[in-house]
């Protein structure tokens, strides 16, 4: 697994040393000035809604754009300013956008890129918030989504026309695991002028940085590994300042922004970024080894396995796998599988991924329970499908408690 590569401080306005500094430094120190608000070592919680100015002339000089600073909360905030230049730091993008959620975030794209008449093709395995989002309301206004098979190049292209706007998919897709090709996906973008969006949330910026494959838009749950303690909900999107101003313009309109207190608990949690994430790593790919080899497990949907379809992208483009493991119980029934999750003691049930504890579910009940058994077929969601993220606990424990699930 190769480490995660460092960043070029030298782009960074606040940064620490003249010396390119490695990726859990850039955790700790990036996006913050190094001297803060009363010589506090953390930023500060802002909570204010509005800002003063001491003159006209001290207003003119901002409405001006002589001065950056804040005006209206609704529009920025310190705190804000301080983890956005954070994560644009470590996602090796320009800039980041703040949302309040993950899918704030991507509907702020979409509301901003899309009028009617334009088209959005979709890799088909996405997150089925995304997909109702678009196929039940953006199509509303007119907008039109067409969904591939994840993976295929050729088919994506095809069903791009001269309506075509924003070419989306995930990677690794949730719950299947598959890995995009970046630079392909990038490639049938550019040849037909179509922007790229790639939801990364499974692969943090710890494990991979789509940007450096051309890739136009990168989108984070915050709320998941960014965030990493399971107490907060956010969502990031990154990419070039140009292509991101009217999208933040928007959200000054929409208003789905964060609050300082939520902003302060995302800026703590990056502080510990890389260190959660080489352990969620490690037990990642451990747990997954262990359930390949065990009697009672069908199928491990993993990318660090070489038995996952997409692993050889996998090991080109990503520096760790992450802690998300989706895998088939043997011979086992909707309800033997919901024992095998309730006989866990570990791991809570509840959905998300990404904190440092343990949580596990059965995609069929707790997302898919309402469809139908042709649309679940559709999605690829089996009735013996469990997915697990991993935390921070031992690993050893992770796997004894599993083994002793598995055997109920």
């Amino acid at each position: 697994m190769l480490k995660p590569q460092t960043s070029d401080q030298a782009t960074n306005q606040h940064a620490t040393s003249k010396h390119a500094t490695d990726f859990s430094t850039d955790c700790v120190h990036s996006g913050e000035p190094r001297q803060k608000d009363a010589g506090s070592i953390t930023t500060p919680i802002y909570t204010a809604a509005t800002f003063t100015f001491e003159s006209t002339a001290d207003l003119l000089r901002f409405v001006n754009g002589e001065e950056q600073r804040e005006e209206y909360g609704r529009y920025g905030n310190p705190n804000e300013k301080s983890v956005e230049a954070k994560i644009a730091a470590l996602e090796k993008s320009e800039e980041a956008i703040v949302y309040g959620s993950g899918m704030a975030a991507i509907v702020g794209l979409l509301m901003t890129k899309l009028s009617a008449g334009d088209e959005i093709v979709f890799f088909d395995q996405c997150y089925h918030r995304s997909r109702e989002f678009c196929a039940k309301h953006l199509s509303r206004f007119g907008v039109v989504t067409r969904q591939v098979t994840t993976g295929d190049y050729d088919a994506m292209e095809a069903a791009i026309n001269k309506n075509t706007r924003l070419l989306v998919s995930e990677s690794p897709t949730n719950p299947h695991l598959s890995v995009i090709d970046l630079e392909k996906f990038a490639a049938v973008g550019k040849a037909n002028e179509v922007e790229t969006l790639i939801d990364a949330t499974l692969a943090t910026p710890y494990n991979m940085n789509p940007t450096e494959y051309g890739i136009d838009y990168v989108l984070h749950s915050a709320t998941k590994y960014l965030g990493g303690h399971n107490d907060l909900i956010a969502g990031v999107l990154c990419g070039r300042s140009e292509q991101l101003e009217p999208i933040r313009k928007m959200r000054g309109i929409l208003g789905n922004i964060s609050t300082p207190h939520n902003l302060y608990l995302l800026e703590r949690g990056l502080k510990t970024f890389a260190l959660r994430l080489q352990r969620q790593n490690e037990n990642g790919l451990r747990v997954a080894q262990f359930l390949e080899s065990h009697p009672r497990v069908e199928r491990v949907y993993y990318p660090g396995l070489e038995s996952h379809p997409t692993h050889s992208i996998a090991a080109a483009q990503m520096r760790g796998f992450g802690s998300l493991i989706t895998f088939t119980v043997k011979d086992a029934d909707w309800k033997q599988t919901s024992a095998v999750v309730d006989a866990a003691r570990i791991p809570r049930i509840a959905p998300s991924l990404g904190g440092v504890e343990s949580l596990i579910e059965q995609p069929l009940v707790m997302s898919y329970y309402h469809c139908t058994p042709e649309e679940r077929q559709r999605f690829g969601i089996e009735d013996n499908m469990i997915r697990m993220s991993c935390g921070i606990e031992d690993g050893d424990d992770l796997i004894a408690d599993l083994d002793q699930a598995l055997s109920v």
